[in-house]
C-alpha cells in the first residue's frame, strides 16, 4: 500500500512537471457566480400588489416565478367580413400588416375571400417599443405593382388592457376599418384582441415575435420554443433455442449453421454450432433496442458457413414486434415454433419455393423487456432509472423546476452579412422531457426568461442544460471559421444534479459555459439559471437511498459490459432519430452532445484527470501517516502522551473502540457542516486537467475514430490502444467515483444523505456502547457467513446508499 502510493505520488509529480509549460488561466473566469435576478410576476405598469409591486402570499404559487418577467404587446388577429372587392379585378386576396414603430408583421394571404380568417398572434417586446400607436392594416395583395389599401385600426398603447395569467384569454371584438386619415369609416370589419401581457400567456409559444422579423419560410419554426419526449424504448430479448431440418444449398454437405437477426440498424449473430447437423442448438441471448411506435421487425436468418468468407442463407424469417409479449418480471416466456421460408429459390421456381415454404422451422423465445430500465445516458449523471412499463413506476417524491434566464458574454459563432453573431437557444434534459428555448437572434446576451418543470421520481440524479448556435434559420450564415454551417454549433453544457440542492430553495447562479477546442480550453459565456428542487415526501426520500439505483431486473438477470454499451449506443441512436423527426427537429448533432455519445473514447486528458483524481483520495491517508509519524518521534510531546494514553484506555477497555471510531465520524460531520457546499456543482476546468492539457494530447483527443493516420499498421496499433486505454480510463474513473462517494458520507454535498449517515453513526455508537463486543463480534461474523440460501440477489442497503451518494464525476467536461 504504502509502494503503491509513493508512486502515485512519484508519477503526479512527473505529470505535474510534464504540463508545467501550459499557459495560465483566468481561474475567477471558470468559477461559478452568485447572481440576484429579480424573480418573479409584477404588474406590467409597476403597480403595487402586497408591496413593491410583487406577488405576496396571496399568490403563492406562480408558474413563472423563477424567471424575470418579459412584457409583451399582443395582437391576435382572427378575421375579418365584408371586405371590399377590388374595382379591376372583382377578386379580394386579402393580409393583415400589423405595425408597431419599426416593426412589422404579416399575417398570410387567401386568395379570392371576402371573409379571411387568420388566427394568427403577434408578440412585440415591451422592451423595444418605438411608437405609441399601433397600427393594423387590411391590405388586397397584387401580383403585380403595389398592394391595394383596404383600410386599418390604430390603436393607442396607454389604451391597451392588461392581462395577467390565470384570466381568461381576452375576447376579440370586432373593428370597423377607418381610411388612411383615419377620418371615415370604410367598408370591412376585422376582429382582433389586443392586450399587453408576459411569456406566460398562452399564446406566446406559437406568437410571431418581433425579434425574429428577419426569419422567413420554414426558418420559423426553428426558433420557436418546444417541449420534446423521448420515445418509449424497450429491450427486445431474442433466445434462439434450436432449429430443425435446415438444408443448405448443396445437400450433399452437412451444413454449420448460426442465425443472424436484425431489428432496424441493429445486427447480432449467434456463435457457430459447434457440431454440423442439420438440427442445430444454440441457446444464446440476442438483445435488441427498440422504440414505440414499433415500425422495425424482427428479420432472423438461418445461415450456413460454407467457408471463411462465404455464407449463405438457409431460411428466413420476418416477424412484427407488436406479437411478442411484454415480460413485467423475470418469470420465463413460453417458447414458440416459427416456420422458416425458404430463400434462394429463383422467379421460375414459384411452385417449389411455395412446396418447401414450412420444410425448416426455428424454436425462439423472445420478450419485449417493461422491467429493465433502457440507458440512453450513462449512469454516472443518469436522469431517469424508470423501467420501461409504466404499472412498475412508483409515485413521484419532488419536483424540479428550473428558469433559463439569459446567457452572457457568448461568443460570436458564425458571420450573418458581415456581422460576427450567434443566434443562441438553449435545451434541459430531464427524464424523458426535453425542452427547447425560443431562439434569440443576433444577440450575444440573449434573455430567454423561461421556466419548466419536470417531475422527479429519484434525487440521484442529474439535469442537463446545452446552449448552441443556431444555423438553421435559412439565412446566408456562415461559421466562424469560414465554413457552410451544417450542424448546431456547441457552446457550452452544464449538469446539475439534483442531491446535492436543498429542497424548497432558490438557487440564482451563472454558470461557465466551457468547451474544450483542438487550440485548448475556451470560455464561450455564462449561462444564468434559477432551480428549484421541491420535495412532495421526506419519507419517500429517504426510503429511496436504501433501494437500487436500477430495477431490480438489472441486478437479478444482468447485462454485461459489453451489452450495455452497444445497447446505449443504438438507444441514443434511436433517440436521435426519433427526435430529428419533430417540427422543429432536435437534431442530431444536439442530442449526442447532451448525451455524451463519445464520453467513452480515449482521452489522455481524462485519464490524466481520473488518476488525479484517484491521488487526492489518498491525501488523507498520507495525512494520517505524517502525523503518526511525528506521534512517533515525539515532535509535540503534549499529543504524543494524550495519544499513549488513548492506546491503553482502548487496549483495556476494547469494547470503546467502534463507539469512540462512530462518535468521532458524527462529530466531523457535525463540524463539516459549517463547510458544507452552498452551491450546486458546475463543469471544473481544473478537476477535469482541461487547463494544463498539452496540445499534442488535444490533438489526440479530437482525432478520428478510427484514426486519420494514413499509415495501415500504425492504425490498427493506435485504434487498438485507443481501445484498451479507453476501457483503463473508465476503470480509473470508476475507482475515482467509489472514494469521492466514501468523501461524500461527511461532506454534506448530500445534504440528506450526510444527515442520514451521521444519524447512524450516533445510533450505531449509543447501540454499539451497550451491545458487548463479543456478541457484536458473533453476529456480524455469523451474517457475513451464512447460508447462500438466506441472501439476496438484489444489493444491500449498506450498498445501495453507497452508490447512491455523489460524486464529482458530473462536474467533469
Amino acid at each position: 500500500m504504502f509502494f503503491t502510493l509513493m508512486l502515485m505520488l512519484s508519477t503526479s509529480e512527473f505529470i505535474c512537471t510534464m504540463t508545467s509549460a501550459a499557459p495560465p488561466h483566468n481561474q475567477e473566469d471558470f468559477k461559478l457566480k452568485h447572481t440576484k435576478p429579480q424573480l418573479g410576476e409584477r404588474w406590467p405598469h409597476g403597480g403595487v400588489r402586497g408591496g413593491g409591486g410583487w406577488i405576496t402570499s396571496e399568490r403563492a404559487t406562480s408558474t413563472y416565478d423563477l424567471v424575470e418577467q418579459m412584457f409583451y404587446l399582443y395582437v391576435r388577429v382572427e378575421k375579418a367580413k365584408d371586405l371590399p372587392p377590388n374595382p379591376f379585378t372583382g377578386n379580394c386576396d386579402p393580409y393583415v400588416a400589423v405595425k408597431l414603430g419599426n416593426y412589422k408583421g404579416k399575417t398570410r394571404h387567401f386568395e379570392k375571400r371576402t371573409n379571411p380568417e387568420w388566427k394568427q398572434v403577434f408578440a412585440f417586446s415591451k422592451e423595444k417599443f418605438q411608437s405609441s400607436v399601433l397600427e393594423v392594416f387590411v391590405r388586397d395583395k397584387e401580383m403585380v405593382g403595389r398592394d391595394d389599401y383596404i383600410g386599418k385600426v390604430v390603436f393607442d398603447m396607454n389604451e391597451v388592457p392588461t392581462r395577467v395569467p390565470p384570466d381568461s384569454p381576452l375576447a376579440p371584438q370586432w373593428y370597423r376599418l377607418e381610411d388612411r386619415r383615419g377620418d371615415t369609416k370604410v367598408k370591412g370589419q376585422i376582429m382582433l384582441a389586443v392586450w399587453m401581457g408576459t411569456q406566460a400567456d398562452e399564446a406566446f409559444p406559437e406568437a410571431w415575435h418581433s425579434d425574429a422579423a428577419s426569419v422567413q419560410g420554414e426558418g420559423v419554426y426553428n426558433i420557436r420554443s418546444k417541449v420534446y419526449v423521448s420515445p418509449k424504448l424497450w429491450y427486445v430479448r431474442v433466445n434462439v433455442i434450436e432449429a430443425q431440418d435446415v438444408e443448405p444449398h448443396d445437400r450433399s454437405q452437412v451444413p454449420q449453421a448460426f442465425v443472424k437477426a436484425q431489428v432496424g440498424n441493429q445486427i447480432l449473430k449467434t456463435k457457430l454450432c459447434p457440431t454440423r447437423t442439420t438440427n442445430p442448438f444454440w441457446n444464446e441471448d440476442l438483445l435488441f433496442v427498440a422504440a414505440e411506435p414499433f415500425e422495425e421487425q424482427l428479420v432472423l436468418t438461418v445461415e450456413n458457413k460454407v467457408t471463411p468468407a462465404k455464407d449463405e442463407v438457409m431460411g428466413r424469417l420476418i416477424l412484427p414486434l407488436t406479437i411478442f409479449e411484454r415480460r413485467l418480471d423475470h418469470r420465463p416466456i413460453h417458447s414458440r415454433w416459427f416456420n422458416l421460408e425458404k430463400f434462394g429459390f429463383g422467379a421460375l421456381e414459384a411452385d417449389r419455393r411455395h412446396e418447401l415454404k414450412f420444410s425448416s422451422r426455428v424454436h425462439l423465445r423472445v420478450c419485449l423487456e417493461g422491467a429493465y430500465h433502457v440507458l440512453d445516458e450513462s449512469t454516472m449523471y443518469i436522469s431517469d432509472q424508470r423501467p420501461t412499463a409504466r404499472q412498475l413506476w412508483k409515485h413521484s417524491i419532488g419536483i424540479l423546476e428550473v428558469g433559463i434566464l439569459s446567457a452572457q458574454g457568448l461568443l460570436p459563432m458564425k458571420t450573418k452579412d458581415g456581422r460576427r453573431t450567434t443566434d443562441a437557444y438553449c435545451v434541459a434534459k430531464y427524464g424523458q422531457k426535453w425542452v427547447r428555448t425560443r431562439t434569440i437572434l443576433e444577440s450575444l446576451s440573449p434573455k430567454w426568461n423561461e421556466q419548466y418543470t419536470w417531475e422527479v421520481y429519484d434525487p440521484c440524479t442529474v439535469i442537463t442544460l446545452g446552449v448552441f448556435d443556431n444555423c438553421h434559420l435559412g439565412g446566408n450564415e456562415k461559421s466562424a471559421g469560414g465554413g457552410g454551417a451544417k450542424a448546431d454549433s456547441r457552446i457550452g453544457k452544464v449538469r446539475i444534479r439534483l442531491s446535492t440542492l436543498e429542497t424548497d430553495r432558490i438557487y440564482t447562479h451563472s454558470y461557465p459555459l466551457l468547451v474544450l477546442h483542438p487550440t485548448g480550453l475556451k470560455k464561450m459565456g455564462e449561462l444564468q439559471l434559477a432551480v428549484r428542487f421541491t420535495s412532495l415526501s421526506l419519507a419517500n426520500m429517504i426510503y429511496l437511498y436504501m433501494q437500487p439505483l436500477l430495477p431490480k431486473m438489472h441486478y437479478l438477470h444482468p447485462f454485461t459490459v459489453n451489452q450495455l454499451d452497444s445497447l446505449r449506443y443504438q438507444a441514443m441512436y434511436i433517440v436521435a432519430v426519433r427526435l430529428g423527426r419533430a417540427e422543429p427537429p432536435l437534431r442530431k448533432e444536439v442530442v449526442e452532445y447532451m448525451l455524451d455519445v463519445d464520453s467513452h473514447m480515449w482521452s489522455m486528458r481524462r485519464s490524466k484527470a481520473n488518476f488525479f483524481r484517484i491521488v487526492s483520495l489518498f491525501s488523507g491517508v498520507i495525512s494520517m501517516s505524517r502525523w503518526l509519524g511525528e506521534v512517533r518521534h515525539w515532535k509535540n510531546p503534549a499529543t504524543t502522551v494524550l495519544v499513549h494514553v488513548l492506546f491503553f484506555i482502548l487496549i483495556c477497555y476494547p469494547e470503546l473502540i467502534l463507539p469512540t471510531i462512530f462518535l468521532y465520524m458524527f462529530l466531523i460531520g457535525i463540524w463539516n457542516y459549517r463547510f458544507r457546499p452552498r452551491h450546486p456543482p458546475y463543469m471544473d476546468p481544473k478537476l477535469s486537467w482541461a487547463e494544463a492539457v498539452h496540445p499534442d494530447e488535444l490533438d489526440e483527443e479530437f482525432d478520428t475514430f478510427p484514426t486519420s493516420k494514413p499509415q495501415d499498421v500504425v492504425r490498427m496499433r493506435y485504434d487498438r490502444l485507443r481501445s484498451v486505454a479507453g476501457r483503463i480510463q473508465t476503470v480509473v474513473g470508476d475507482m475515482a467515483t467509489q472514494g469521492e462517494r466514501f468523501q461524500a458520507l461527511l461532506s454534506w454535498r448530500d445534504t440528506r444523505a450526510t444527515s442520514l449517515f451521521i444519524v447512524f453513526c450516533l445510533i450505531a455508537a449509543v447501540v454499539l456502547y451497550v451491545t458487548p463486543f463479543k456478541m457484536v463480534a458473533l453476529v456480524a461474523g455469523m451474517v457475513w457467513l451464512r447460508h447462500p440460501r438466506f441472501r439476496s440477489k438484489l444489493p444491500s442497503i449498506p450498498s445501495n446508499f453507497f452508490k447512491r451518494l455523489p460524486s464529482r464525476a458530473d462536474s467533469m467536461l
